[in-house]
């Protein structure tokens, strides 16, 4: 077990939150952080773990994929999933993570970064409820204009790391999706927002960004709450149509996000376990056969 000096946890504690906002957190370099991660980051002091747990967001914005990456998404992912982070310090997460995703990081890390981080924070709270009304609709409603408004669509870089912002930001639309808290009406929501996702102008999804689009399409119709006759329309009003489909790189672009989109869906629906995402394989069947 990694233990923090009393002397670092009062530290951290007591730090003003913009001041927190550097990285790493005070009292670590990279030989420790390194260490921490080996030792799947376990703090045995509670209120350690709490308050190192809320120094990690300012590591989100960092250009160093390990410490952006490696040690705060996996460190928060993994303290979350092992629900070692009081109902406190997951309330401030969440309004640190809310901003963010409102963020001009022009460097393009920060807010899908805090997107990551908000649907594992989404995620446990599915398991233990503690949101209020009033903040679960924000989460709700700044987590959606978030995915909206992504407008950079770079991924993969190997000396940066991921930029993701759409993959990330379908992971927290999962989330979402699959909450006993969310409404029919904010699934159909939701659904709308993918379908403004699934095919970007002019650009050429290759980072596997259909396939995680296609997730809380799939875990949102076994919830039972859209019928069958809703989802075929949806589907083919993604088809793309018209003579540019062949001829610009626009049209390419449609026609390649569209098809991985569907075939996504189609396939994952098809070798689903559940029968209850049979729903999307009419109209994810009759989109293809239609596709140009």
């Amino acid at each position: 077990m990694i233990r923090i000096a009393a002397a670092l946890f009062l530290a951290l504690a007591a730090t003003p939150a913009f001041a927190r906002d550097r990285c790493p957190p005070a009292g670590y370099d990279r030989a420790a952080l390194q260490a921490l991660k080996a030792a799947e980051f376990q703090i045995t002091d509670d209120s350690a773990r709490n308050a190192f747990a809320r120094a990690l967001a300012g590591c989100l914005a960092s250009p160093d994929p390990f410490l952006r990456d490696q040690i705060a998404f996996e460190g928060l992912s993994r303290m979350l999933r092992g629900r070692q982070l009081s109902v406190a310090t997951q309330t401030d997460l969440v309004n640190d993570m809310l901003p963010r995703l409102e963020s001009s990081d022009r460097r393009g890390f920060e807010r899908p970064f805090a997107a990551l981080v908000l649907s594992e924070l989404v995620r446990a709270e599915r398991l233990n409820p503690h949101f209020t009304d009033s903040m679960r609709d924000d989460v709700f409603e700044r987590s959606l204009a978030y995915f909206r408004g992504v407008r950079d669509y770079r991924g993969f870089d190997e000396r940066d790391g991921w930029r993701h912002g759409v993959a990330h930001g379908a992971d927290l639309l999962l989330q979402l999706s699959v909450s006993e808290s969310t409404s029919r009406g904010q699934l159909l929501r939701i659904r709308e927002a993918i379908g403004e996702q699934v095919a970007p102008s002019g650009h050429f999804y290759i980072y596997g960004e259909s396939e995680r689009l296609a997730r809380p399409i799939l875990l949102m119709a076994q919830r039972g709450l859209i019928a069958e006759e809703e989802w075929t329309p949806w589907f083919a009003r993604l088809v793309p149509g018209g003579d540019a489909v062949f001829s610009t790189q626009e049209g390419l672009a449609r026609r390649h996000n569209v098809n991985a989109f569907l075939q996504a869906i189609y396939l994952n629906a098809r070798l689903s376990r559940s029968a209850d995402d049979d729903v999307l394989l009419p109209g994810a069947e009759a989109a293809l056969r239609a596709m140009p």
